[in-house]
C-alpha cells in the first residue's frame, strides 16, 4: 500500500492541465493502485493524477458503501450530463479544512480508458458522478471552489489559510 502526498494549495500544479495518457501500461496501473490507497487514506470518494503531483489524465472513483469498486479512468471525458442537477458538499485534501455546496448534473456517462485500455463508456449517477466531474475538473486544472462566487471562493480560500 503506497499512499501519496496530495499537492498543497497554491500549487502550479493544480491549475495546470493534466496529459493525455497514450497508452495503459503496468505503470499507469501501478499509479492507479497508489491513488485508490490514497483516496481510501483519506478517506474520499475520488482523486485525480494532479491531485499527487501525477500530471497524467487518471482519475479514480469510489462511492460504493462498501468500498473496493474503485473504477480507474484514463482520459475521461463526458460524453452527456442529466439536466437535473444535484447538490452535493465537496471538498479536496489538496484545501485540507474547508468545503462547499456545488450544483452540478446528477448524472453524467463518461468515456474513458480502463484498465486494460480498451475505450469504455460508464453512465454514473449521484455521488459517483458527482466525483467524476469533480475529478475531471482536477485534470483540466480547476478546482470546485471555481465553481462557486468569488465572494464564497475567497472566504474559503482565507480560512484554508488560516488551518494550513
Amino acid at each position: 500500500m503506497t499512499v501519496r502526498t496530495c499537492l498543497p494549495w497554491p500549487d502550479k500544479r493544480l491549475r495546470t492541465k493534466a496529459e493525455e495518457v497514450p497508452e495503459v501500461t503496468d505503470e499507469i496501473r501501478a499509479i492507479w493502485d497508489d491513488m485508490i490507497d490514497t483516496m481510501e487514506a483519506m478517506p474520499g470518494v475520488g482523486l485525480a493524477g494532479p491531485q499527487i503531483g501525477v500530471m497524467l489524465r487518471l482519475a479514480v472513483v469510489d462511492g460504493s458503501t462498501e468500498r473496493g469498486r474503485a473504477v480507474r479512468l484514463a482520459n475521461p471525458e463526458i460524453l452527456h450530463s442529466s439536466i437535473e442537477l444535484r447538490e452535493h458538499e465537496e471538498a479536496s485534501p489538496n484545501l485540507p479544512g474547508v468545503s462547499a455546496k456545488v450544483k452540478r448534473p446528477r448524472a453524467v456517462t463518461v468515456k474513458f480508458l480502463n484498465e486494460q485500455g480498451m475505450i469504455d463508456r460508464r453512465d454514473f449517477v449521484g455521488i459517483e458522478a458527482t466525483s467524476v466531474q469533480h475529478q475531471i475538473d482536477h485534470l483540466n486544472g480547476k478546482l470546485y471552489i471555481d465553481r462557486l462566487s468569488k465572494v464564497k471562493r475567497d472566504m474559503l480560500l482565507r480560512k484554508a489559510k488560516k488551518q494550513g
